[in-house]
């Protein structure tokens, strides 16, 4: 059987081409993709050809937020079956090393996720229109839930596992640092959890209005009102939390400057080197935390959509079919315009 594929041969060298799918085996399932979101690490691989060491060394198949329908299934599947519509978890821990036989699944030292420029050769993605994947990773979605809001498991997951290493957030006064994807959704999960306070901190406007409408209580446009963050520094801070979404050394800044003592700052951002003042981290008790993907959080995350507690729709911007690819890509990277760019397949 053929499919088309997405993939990246270099710096803005995105090319749709034919690939051979095979038939499932024991264990697996055929899936055709319906929708896949565009996420950062794909902008990155487009047009810086990766981000800090990870470099794209040979032709990629991009693509890790993705969901579809399942076309048939291999012997001993009996969790879904043809017809079935599902999230695809993109996440595969291997189960036997020494992280995965402690829980934690997401630090795998053999992970295998879809798109990735890691490992060489490089673990290819599923921006296609059918892939063969493992039972396992599929998550059925009910018919209320549409294909592309199901492609959003994936992002919210992060944001989930973010909020977990956050801890409680009932009642907690919550900063967000970036209104992209996962900036708009960490301040959706802090809504859900029960937040009372939810400020997000973007330079673009359209991002903002979307992050109104996944749940922040209040927006700020630093590029133009940045002297509003100054009020939260007095005092020595006044959020419990804060989600800091944009890497931005500014942001960064601007989130030690605002958490109050013994806060939580939660680095959802990735980039490269960043200056962190020390003294600010001791002298104010601040728990700086990393977070990393998802492991369980997926199960959570579609729960989240499938059920409406989670509205993701506003975040996805923009649909455009496969063979216009690359005008996808430009558009996803257009911050003025965009927040989550979709894929649709045939």
């Amino acid at each position: 059987m053929q499919t088309r594929v997405c993939r990246l041969y270099g710096e803005h060298d995105i090319r749709i081409e034919t690939d051979t799918v095979g038939t499932p085996g024991e264990g697996e399932v055929l899936v055709a993709i319906g929708a896949g979101g565009i996420c950062g690490s794909d902008l990155h691989y487009y047009h810086e050809g990766g981000f800090g060491p990870i470099r794209v060394k040979e032709p990629i198949i991009l693509g890790h937020e993705i969901a579809g329908t399942v076309e048939a299934v291999g012997p001993g599947v009996t969790a879904v079956k043809a017809g079935d519509r599902v999230a695809l978890n993109p996440s595969r821990p291997c189960g036997h090393c020494k992280y995965c036989r402690e829980g934690m699944f997401n630090h795998c030292l053999e992970m295998r996720f879809y798109g990735s420029a890691l490992r060489f050769p490089h673990e290819q993605g599923a921006f296609r229109d059918r892939i063969v994947a493992q039972a396992f990773q599929c998550e059925p979605i009910g018919e209320g839930t549409s294909i592309a809001e199901a492609a959003c498991s994936e992002p919210l997951s992060v944001c989930v596992h973010a909020a977990n290493r956050a801890g409680e957030l009932q009642g907690k006064r919550v900063l967000v640092t970036g209104a992209g994807p996962i900036g708009a959704l960490c301040a959706a999960v802090a809504r859900q959890r029960g937040a009372t306070e939810i400020v997000v901190t973007d330079l673009q406007g359209a991002a903002l209005a979307v992050a109104t409408e996944m749940g922040a209580t209040r927006t700020v446009n630093v590029s133009t009102s940045a002297d509003v963050m100054e009020a939260y520094a007095a005092d020595k801070g006044y959020f419990d939390v804060v989600f800091e979404c944009s890497a931005a050394p500014a942001a960064l800044r601007t989130a030690i400057a605002s958490v109050r003592p013994q806060g939580i700052i939660v680095q959802v951002g990735v980039t490269g080197d960043l200056p962190v003042p020390i003294n600010v981290l001791v002298g104010k008790e601040i728990e700086f935390k990393g977070t990393h993907r998802f492991h369980s959080e997926f199960g959570e995350a579609v729960q989240l959509i499938d059920t409406g507690a989670i509205d993701v729709k506003p975040i996805i911007t923009a649909t455009y079919p496969l063979e216009r690819a690359l005008e996808a890509f430009d558009a996803a990277g257009d911050r003025t315009r965009s927040v989550k760019v979709h894929l649709a397949f045939a």
